[in-house]
């Protein structure tokens, strides 16, 4: 929740926790100079696909002093996939999915970590490494699937299904995890269903990645009402309106997805896995059916591939930025703690996936496979 207050003649924000917190009275003013230009001209040629040059002088100085805290404070940005670009490029240490991200924060010997992503992917950073200070530039970033779901409702689905094996995604809440069996990512859930030894599996939250995964395996899935804002929002009828426009156009899109999309599509497969087949499948024109800020950066790399951009914007993605990335990391705000008995559970069930043999490549979705029944959880 998000409230106004005056105090002193200045315009505050009140926190979660109930304290207000200044917007930006106290920055200091950041100019862009020839030092600066100097240092981040190399950084400019990373993202002029996408931010032109009347934008970088504003952004640059932003850049430039993020970098320079990163250093004094022994800090590093972990930059999501759905990060701008000028994010992800410009400022980020350790890119990827929020698995990998989380994986990356356990082994970095930075004292800080600031996660530019939504809150669930900074609870699993402080998971991972629990004896990491880890701060959010924006408490207010959060998650339509993972606040589909509580610890208490999986508490009441176990009690409902005693016995039958509970998978959680790992776009969910540390309380969540901790109530969970094992989690899986969209890249290794078919592997997680099926390591399980039961006819029957509980895949939540994420109504449509069951789905998905229901098609590619023999096991019984139940699942849970929640969705992604982002993904459920495409339709098989848009790819169907981008090959007409755009003749040999080749659709990448997500198991968050529709299964009707993923039917539709050239390839389906989890973020990590949409990014490689851009790079490798030879494709002159590409369109990834997902947020919005994934093409921009994966253009970055492959700029051979002419991207088309009919994304969807994710609000809560987007309330991380520059201005606050600064502001978290140089007063240290906004940490995100967890409770030691959920840290050691959901530490549990993230482990428990982790210990499965790792693939050679993160796994795709056979759009040819038939649509399975899935019916959710009744408690």
């Amino acid at each position: 929740m998000l409230v106004l207050s005056k105090s002193e003649g200045k315009m505050d924000r009140m926190n979660m926790d109930g304290t207000l917190q200044d917007f930006a009275q106290d920055r200091p003013e950041l100019a862009y100079t020839d030092e600066v230009k100097a240092a981040t001209d190399h950084l400019y040629a990373k993202v002029s696909h996408v931010v032109t040059p009347m934008e970088w002088p504003a952004k640059a100085p932003l850049i430039h002093a993020i970098n320079q805290l990163k250093k004094e404070k022994n800090a590093v940005i972990l930059a999501h996939n759905y990060m701008t670009a000028d994010i992800f490029h410009c400022v980020g240490d350790l890119m990827g999915d929020s698995l990998a991200l989380a994986r990356m924060a356990a082994e970095s010997e930075a004292d800080i970590i600031v996660q530019a992503g939504v809150h669930f992917m900074a609870e699993t950073a402080k998971v991972l490494a629990p004896n990491k200070k880890v701060l959010i530039p924006d408490t207010r970033a959060g998650c339509s699937l993972a606040s589909s779901i509580t610890g208490e409702d999986v508490r009441r689905i176990k009690a409902a299904y005693p016995g039958v094996p509970v998978v959680t995604y790992v776009n969910t809440s540390a309380d969540v995890k901790a109530e969970c069996d094992i989690c899986c990512t969209s890249s290794n859930a078919v592997q997680v269903v099926e390591s399980l030894g039961s006819d029957t599996v509980i895949l939540l939250p994420d109504q449509y990645l069951a789905k998905n995964v229901a098609a590619q395996t023999d096991v019984t899935i139940l699942t849970w009402a929640g969705s992604c804002e982002v993904h459920e929002q495409f339709t098989a009828q848009d790819i169907q309106d981008l090959r007409d426009a755009h003749p040999g156009v080749v659709i990448i899109t997500h198991p968050e997805s529709p299964l009707e999309v993923v039917q539709a599509a050239d390839f389906a497969g989890s973020t990590a896995a949409m990014a490689d087949w851009a790079k490798d499948s030879g494709a002159k024109k590409a369109v990834l059916l997902t947020e919005c800020s994934m093409s921009d950066n994966v253009a970055a790399d492959v700029p051979e591939v002419e991207f088309i951009r009919p994304c969807n914007l994710c609000p809560h993605m987007k309330r991380i930025t520059l201005e606050n990335i600064y502001d978290c990391l140089r007063l240290e705000q906004h940490e995100v703690t967890v409770p030691d008995a959920v840290i050691e559970g959901a530490r549990a069930s993230v482990q428990a996936m982790l210990d499965l043999p790792k693939p050679a490549k993160p796994a795709s979705f056979d759009p040819t496979k038939p649509e399975k029944r899935v019916d959710l959880v009744v408690i």
